[in-house]
């Protein structure tokens, strides 16, 4: 009798075959988590990608961030498993709209949120994630202007932490600002004793209430180091997977299950694999936007040689 290989055995063989590594965000379901090799924020999945020796990645997210993969890895086939899985946030802001922007401010440093297009990277000096924006804010001279696109609510909470005066783009994430205060206000009703932690992403009225404000590999980390049994989490609810697995006899309580990414839970173990067998839905970017984008991402890279959660009690 013939036995059926599951889906997972046969990526592990296409991985083999092909030199290949998956790569999947926090906020991915947990059977693309399941096959990953590793799973991360936006800042350390970008540092995986610049470290890896294999042929192929395999990223399991959105569009941003296998494009990032592929700048940092020319020559390497860079697998999207969904090519419809996008970032609404990195489509609020075009190379044009900055362009702009700079024409208005011309003396002004430009730190670009990685949650946006490659054309955008490339018209700035430095990217940047949640997990280390203020650290990249303060390494810029203090006297310089700074526009910092696209995210307002990021770029709002980064402005708190360093004291600078950031000139600021009208970009959100439609998942973060669907949690609100009285979201928050709630659990605590009925669990006071919990810790919060919230993704600088979301609104200033939910950044107040928060005991953390950390990335969401700052979480994670938060999440092992506190003594806290209890926990609301202000982010995608994608998040609670890794942290209940990894951190048993902790109780993780989403902010609001109406903060889901629709564009992130496109990819389903089976998109994985039927990209890996056909070779489907490779990510390019042209050599005259990876050049000024790599730039970018380097100097983010060359900030951040290890992974911190961003801004007060981050880990």
């Amino acid at each position: 009798m013939r036995v059926q290989r599951t889906v997972m055995d046969q990526v592990a063989e296409l991985k083999e075959r092909l030199n290949a590594v998956i790569l999947a965000h926090n906020y991915q379901i947990e059977g693309v988590q399941n096959l990953a090799d590793h799973v991360g924020d936006s800042l350390g999945l970008s540092q995986r990608a610049a470290e890896t020796d294999a042929d192929v990645i395999v990223f399991c997210g959105v569009r941003f961030m296998a494009e990032t993969a592929a700048i940092l890895n020319p020559g390497k086939l860079v697998l999207l498993p969904d090519p419809e899985a996008d970032c609404p946030m990195a489509r609020m802001l075009d190379a044009a709209g900055l362009r702009e922007l700079k024409a208005r401010h011309p003396a002004a440093a430009v730190v670009c949120y990685v949650n946006s297009t490659a054309e955008v990277k490339a018209l700035s000096d430095v990217c940047c994630t949640s997990a280390n924006a203020v650290e990249v804010v303060n390494s810029i001279e203090p006297d310089r202007p700074i526009i910092f696109v696209p995210d307002r609510h990021l770029g709002g909470y980064v402005a708190e932490q360093t004291g600078r005066e950031l000139i600021l783009d009208r970009g959100y994430c439609p998942s973060h600002v669907r949690i609100l205060p009285e979201h928050i206000a709630e659990l605590l009703r009925m669990y006071p004793e919990a810790e919060v932690m919230v993704h600088p992403e979301c609104m200033r009225g939910v950044r107040e209430l928060a005991d953390v404000v950390a990335s969401t590999g700052g979480m994670v980390r938060r999440a092992r180091q506190s003594e806290a049994r209890v926990f609301i989490v202000a982010t995608e609810p994608g998040l609670l997977y890794r942290l209940r697995r990894e951190n048993p006899g902790k109780e993780f309580l989403p902010a609001s299950k109406a903060a889901v990414c629709p564009n992130m839970k496109r990819i389903t173990p089976g998109k994985v694999l039927w990209a890996m067998q056909e070779l489907k839905h490779a990510v390019t970017v042209p050599d005259e936007v990876r050049t000024g984008a790599r730039r970018a991402l380097d100097r983010m890279l060359e900030l951040s040689a290890e992974p911190a959660g961003a801004g007060r009690a981050a880990c």
